[in-house]
């Protein structure tokens, strides 16, 4: 039976003690902390850099999901595997030369590469690169702030992506980012989704541990 995975991500957590928070994610029984990189060009925000990433690698023994929302991704790539990332997920947006990048990480060991997409992009753009990831980053809101509503037409985009993966039989896993709750988590793990992204619905709701039991139980309720 699939098992869904949930990645708290930070960018809603409190940068005061941040540290304490990823802990309580830890403990809470999350999969991966998501770790939003922002550049204030590609989005409209600015987030943290290689040196947080670092020192939370420090902090927890959860694989970081690191997704790189910036302009020329490949100039960074280094930094950010360096400071201890363990998945690095890049735009197919913010690529001119999608598929060299997507070499470039994966010439590291033990690294997991993923592509990112934004809500108006095609997946067809995805398809010759495919065979050549772990996972597809589905941005289920526009990029770059917190605490967003779900687009819906995103269920089906999951779900088109899960076929395409299905028929050609690949072991590629989809992450979906932006809005999700324990009001539709079950949907969106149905469309497809193997991972599920939540900042706002963990780390704003007081109880960390009980947010993130409700979210993988709404999977399977």
């Amino acid at each position: 039976m699939r098992k869904v995975k949930i990645a708290p991500s930070i960018l809603s957590a409190n940068f005061a003690k941040l540290g304490e928070d990823v802990k309580l994610a830890e403990c809470g029984g999350a999969d991966y902390i998501h770790i939003d990189v922002m550049d204030g060009h590609f989005v409209p925000n600015i987030t943290i850099g290689p040196q947080v990433v670092k020192s939370l690698s420090n902090e927890t023994s959860i694989p970081l999901d690191v997704h790189l929302m910036i302009e020329n991704p490949e100039f960074f790539i280094d930094d950010f595997i360096a400071a201890g990332s363990d998945l690095l997920s890049i735009h197919l947006e913010a690529c001119r030369h999608l598929h060299r990048v997507i070499q470039k990480i994966k010439s590291y060991p033990n690294i997991k590469v993923g592509v990112a997409l934004n809500p108006a992009t095609a997946l067809t753009n995805l398809v010759n690169v495919l065979s050549e990831i772990d996972f597809v980053l589905i941005m289920s809101v526009n990029p770059g702030l917190g605490g967003q509503e779900l687009i819906p037409q995103m269920i089906d985009k999951i779900k088109f992506l899960k076929n395409i993966i299905r028929e050609r039989n690949l072991p590629v896993e989809i992450e979906v980012d932006g809005g999700i709750d324990a009001n539709n988590a079950k949907k969106i793990f149905e469309a497809g989704a193997d991972i599920l992204v939540a900042g706002s619905s963990v780390f704003c709701k007081g109880d960390v541990k009980k947010a993130i039991t409700d979210l993988r139980e709404a999977t399977t309720g």
